[in-house]
C-alpha cells in the first residue's frame, strides 16, 4: 500500500528536524532521583571509566546508539585528558561514516581510543583514520564470535574454541589473523588442533542505551527495536569487577514490564530525552512498527522505511537489471528451501530478494533471522538495519547467534568477489584501514548455515540492459569474480569439505561450487557463455559435464508470470 500524502509530509518534517538537530546535545544535563544516587549526568557516569578501561558498546546501525554517553566521553577527553588510552569494543557497525554524529566515532579521538576491537568496520572512520595513522590498533573478530565472547566472559569464560573462521583471513595459517594492520600487534586468535582459539580483553565498563528504568535502577526494554548485547556484556562487566553505565529515555515505575537488567547489576544511569530507540526516533516518541506490538502492517512499514532511506539518499533505486538479479537469486533460494527452514537474509540486493520472497507468500512459513537479534518480522533497510518492521520476537545477538549454529539452514548475503576456489572476499574493499569494511556476521552465518546463496553482480562498473527477455552486457567492467580473491572472508574448499550447498547469482548466470570447481549452472538468456563469461573472468570455470549449460527461466528475465514455490 502506498504511502498517502500526509504520511510523508510528516515524515519530511521529521527528518528535517532531525537532520538540523542530530549534533544537538547537553552532556550536563541532570535527571535524579531521590534517595538513589545511581541516577546522574553523563558527565557524572562517564567519569567511573578509568584509564585504560576496556570499554564494551551494544548496537547496530542506528539502532541503540548510546549517543549522549560517547558525546560526553569525547568533550571529557578534550576538556581534561581523561579517560584515555580506552580498548572499545563494538560488535557491530555503530559508526557514522565520518558523516551522522552521536556514534562510536564521537571516540575516535588520538590518546582516547588507542585499540578498537569490532566486527564490522567500515562505518568507523575515524578509528580506521587513526589506525592508518599509526595511533590506534585495529583488531577484527567475526561478529558472531565477538557475542558469544561477551557471553563467555559473563559465565566467567575467556575464551571460546571453534570451527568458526578456519581457511579465512582469521586463520593466522591463512591470513593475518585478529591485527588488521600491525602484524607484531596482539594475536587475538590462535590455532588450537582443527579448529580456532577466540579470546578479547576483559570488559571493564558496559555502556548501553535501554528504553526505560524506574526509580530502584531496574532496566527495562519493553519497545525497544533491538537489545545487541546489552545483556552479556554488562554481566561480564559486573563478573569482572567493572562498571555498568546505561542511558535510558524514560523513567517508569516499577513493574512497567519483565525486568531486563536488574538495578544491582547497574553503576549508572543516565535517563536523557534524546536517548533514540533507532536513529532519528526518540524512546519517548517510539515508533511501534520497530516493536513486537506493532500497530501497522508489514506492507506499510516497509513502504515507510524505504521511503525514508530513499529521501535519506541511503537505500539506492533498484534498475531493471537489480531486479532480474533479486529474482533469480530468490528462485535458487526457494528451489533448496523447504517449509520450516530458518533463514537469514544480509544487507543490500538481499534485502529485495527477502522482500521477493515475502511478497511470493514463502514468508510464513520459515523463520527469518537476523544478526542483531530480531526474528521475525521482515528486516528493515538502510539506516535502520539491524531492526525489523513488525518484528515477532527480539532476543540479544549471543542468543540469535546460537541459535544460527544450531538452525540455520540458508543464509543469502552478497559478495564483493569470488575465485576459482568459491572462496569469497566480503570484508576488504581496497588498501589501507580506511577501506576496510570488516566481515560482520558473514562468517559466523556462512559458517553455520547449510546453504549459501550469493548474490552479486558479474562485473563492477559494468553496464547492462534487459530487453526481449534477454540480458546483455553494453559496456565491460571489472571483473568480480577472478583467480584469487584479495582476501578470505568465505573458504570455499572449507564449505566443500563440510558439504555445503554454495551458489553465486549473477547477471550472467549461475554458479555452483562443486568438487569439480566453480560450476556455470544455469546462463542468463543473451549472455554468450564464450565472450561474456570464459573469456572476460581470471576464474577457472567448468561447464557441465555434457557441455550443456540450462537458460534461465524467461519469466525471471522479464517478472512476467515470475513466482517462487518450495522447492521441497
Amino acid at each position: 500500500m502506498a504511502m498517502n500524502f500526509v504520511d510523508k509530509i510528516n515524515i519530511l518534517k521529521h527528518i528535517i528536524k532531525w537532520r538540523l538537530t542530530w549534533n544537538r546535545r547537553n552532556t550536563k544535563y541532570k535527571f535524579t532521583v531521590d534517595g538513589n544516587p545511581k541516577f546522574m549526568s553523563a558527565r557524572e557516569a562517564v567519569s567511573l571509566i578509568e584509564d585504560e578501561a576496556a570499554v564494551s558498546t551494544s548496537g547496530l546501525g542506528g539502532n541503540q546508539r548510546a549517543s549522549i554517553l560517547y558525546w560526553a566521553i569525547r568533550e571529557m577527553f578534550l576538556e581534561t585528558g581523561h579517560p584515555r588510552n580506552l580498548t572499545i569494543m563494538s560488535i557491530g557497525g555503530q559508526g557514522g561514516r565520518g558523516i551522522a554524529p552521536g556514534t562510536v566515532e564521537e571516540m575516535g579521538l588520538p590518546g582516547l581510543c588507542t585499540r578498537f576491537i569490532a566486527g564490522h568496520m567500515e562505518t568507523f572512520k575515524a578509528q580506521l583514520k587513526l589506525g592508518d595513522e599509526g595511533q590506534c590498533e585495529l583488531q577484527c573478530i567475526p561478529q558472531g564470535i565477538m557475542s558469544l565472547l561477551f557471553d563467555a566472559q559473563s559465565r566467567g569464560v575467556g575464551e571460546l574454541v571453534m570451527r568458526t573462521g578456519v581457511g579465512t583471513f582469521c586463520d593466522p595459517r591463512v591470513g593475518r589473523g585478529s591485527p588488521l594492520l600491525d602484524p607484531g600487534a596482539e594475536q587475538l586468535i590462535t590455532v588450537e588442533g582443527d579448529n580456532l582459539k577466540y579470546r578479547i580483553p576483559k570488559i571493564d565498563v558496559s555502556i548501553f542505551n535501554a528504553p526505560a528504568a524506574d526509580r530502584k535502577g531496574n532496566i527495562y526494554v519493553r519497545n525497544c527495536s533491538m537489545v545487541g548485547e546489552s545483556y552479556e556484556m554488562s554481566i561480564a562487566a559486573k563478573k569482572n569487577g567493572g562498571k555498568v553505565i546505561a542511558t535510558v529515555g524514560l523513567l517508569v515505575d516499577e513493574g512497567y514490564d519483565e525486568i531486563f537488567l536488574p538495578a544491582d547489576k547497574v553503576d549508572a544511569i543516565v535517563v536523557y530525552p534524546g536517548t533514540e530507540q533507532t536513529g532519528s526516533i526518540p524512546h519517548r516518541k517510539y515508533w511501534p512498527l520497530f516493536t513486537t506490538n506493532s500497530d501497522m502492517s508489514i506492507d506499510d512499514g516497509i513502504e515507510r522505511l524505504r521511503w525514508i532511506n530513499r529521501v535519506l539518499g541511503i537505500t539506492p533505486r533498484r534498475k531493471a537489471v537489480d531486479n532480474v538479479l533479486a529474482r533469480l537469486a530468490a528462485t535458487t533460494l526457494a528451489e533448496n528451501l523447504k517449509k520450516g527452514s530458518y533463514v537469514n537474509v544480509g544487507v543490500g540486493l538481499p534485502e529485495e530478494v527477502c522482500r521477493l520472497m515475502y511478497e511470493g507468500g514463502l514468508f510464513e512459513d520459515i523463520t527469518l533471522l537476523t544478526e542483531s537479534g530480531v526474528m521475525g518480522g521482515l528486516p528493515a533497510p538502510g539506516v535502520f538495519f539491524g531492526s525489523a518492521a513488525c518484528p515477532e520476537r527480539i532476543i540479544s545477538s549471543a542468543a540469535i547467534f546460537k541459535m544460527c549454529y544450531e538452525k540455520l539452514d540458508i543464509t543469502c548475503l552478497g559478495l564483493l568477489q569470488a575465485d576459482s576456489d568459491g572462496n569469497v572476499n566480503v570484508s576488504r574493499r581496497g588498501e589501507g584501514a580506511i577501506n576496510y569494511v570488516g566481515p560482520g556476521g558473514f562468517i559466523d552465518l556462512t559458517t553455520a548455515a547449510g546453504m549459501v546463496n550469493y548474490i552479486g553482480t558479474w562485473m563492477a562498473h559494468a553496464k547492462y540492459s534487459v530487453s526481449d527477455g534477454k540480458m546483455k552486457i553494453a559496456k565491460s567492467g571489472i571483473p568480480k569474480f577472478v583467480d584469487k580473491v584479495d582476501e578470505i572472508t568465505f573458504s570455499g574448499p572449507e564449505a566443500v569439505k563440510a558439504g555445503k550447498k554454495v551458489f553465486y547469482n549473477t547477471n550472467v548466470g549461475v554458479f555452483q561450487l562443486t568438487v569439480r570447481g566453480m560450476e556455470l549452472i544455469k546462463v542468463m538468456p543473451g549472455i554468450d557463455i564464450k565472450k561474456d563469461i570464459l573469456d572476460v573472468s581470471s576464474m577457472r570455470i567448468v561447464l557441465p559435464k555434457n557441455g550443456e549449460v540450462p537458460l534461465v527461466d524467461r519469466s525471471i528475465v522479464t517478472g512476467e508470470g515470475f513466482r517462487l514455490e518450495f522447492g521441497r
